[in-house]
C-alpha cells in the first residue's frame, strides 16, 4: 500500500525557513484561536517549506494556500490546524484517513500525532511526486495509496476520524459508512460557497455540525 513515514526529523534551515520562523507561525495561530497544545506542537515540529517548491519557501509559513501544481495547493496552517483539532477533540484517534494526499504536509502533521494514517489521492503523478519528497523522511506510520477519494478506502476501514483536504458537492456516503462508531468525520462541502462539515457517529444517530466557511478545490472523483 505505500510509502512509509514515522516522526520525521525537525529541520532548522535558516532565515524564513527557520525554526523561529515556525514558532512564529504556532503563536500566530494560537492567537486565531488553536487551543490543542499538541496540535501546535505537531505543527511547530515539522518543517513546512520542504513540502513547496523552492521558488515559494520564503512564503510558506505565510497563513494563506500556495499552488504545489497539478492545479492543486497546500492549505493554509490555520486551515490545517483547525481541522486536525477538530478531529482530534476529545480522545485522539488511533487511525485517521486523510483524503487528498496533495504535497504530505497535513499527512506528516497527522503522522505526528495518530498510530496510523492512511492517505489518498487520485492525481498518480501528484502522489509519485510526494511519495519521493516523503521517502527521506522515513515516517513508519503513514501509507499513501493512489485511489478515488470519494470511495474512501474500505479495505482499512474503519477509522477513528477522516479528514477531508477538498471540498464534496455533499457528504460522501461511503467515508460516513467507514467512520468507527464514535468516530469524527470533517470535511468541506459545497460547490460556490462551502463550509466545514463535522460528521460525529453517535451510537443512535449521525449528527451533522456545519462550521466555518472555507474555500477548498474540488473533490474529484476521475483518477488522472
Amino acid at each position: 500500500m505505500g510509502v512509509i513515514v514515522r516522526n520525521p526529523p525537525t529541520v532548522l534551515g535558516s532565515g524564513m525557513t527557520s525554526e523561529r520562523t515556525r514558532v512564529r507561525m504556532v503563536e500566530r495561530l494560537r492567537a486565531q484561536g488553536i487551543k490543542n497544545e499538541t496540535v501546535l506542537a505537531a505543527l511547530a515540529s515539522i518543517p513546512r517549506h520542504l513540502f513547496v517548491d523552492e521558488a515559494l519557501s520564503s512564503r510558506a509559513y505565510e497563513d494563506s494556500a500556495l499552488p504545489i501544481g497539478f492545479g492543486q495547493t497546500i492549505s493554509a496552517p490555520y486551515m490545517v490546524a483547525r481541522m486536525v483539532e477538530l478531529i482530534c477533540a476529545g480522545t485522539l484517534p488511533r487511525k485517521v484517513l486523510e483524503v487528498g494526499t496533495g504535497c504530505g504536509y497535513q499527512a506528516v502533521v497527522l503522522a505526528r500525532l495518530v498510530p496510523e494514517v492512511y492517505s489518498v489521492e487520485r492525481i498518480g503523478a501528484l502522489l509519485e511526486k510526494t511519495r519521493a519528497r516523503l521517502w527521506s523522511l522515513r515516517i513508519q506510520n503513514l501509507r499513501l495509496k493512489h485511489t478515488d477519494g470519494f470511495q474512501g478506502l474500505p479495505e482499512a476501514a474503519p477509522f477513528d476520524a477522516i479528514i477531508v483536504a477538498a471540498a464534496a458537492p455533499r457528504i460522501p456516503s461511503a467515508l460516513v459508512e467507514q467512520l468507527a462508531p464514535g468516530g469524527r468525520l470533517i470535511v468541506p462541502v459545497g460547490t460556490h460557497a462551502q463550509h466545514l462539515v463535522l460528521v460525529e457517529k453517535l451510537e443512535e444517530e449521525v449528527r451533522e455540525t456545519v462550521l466555518d466557511p472555507v474555500r477548498f478545490v474540488p473533490l474529484l472523483t476521475n483518477l488522472s
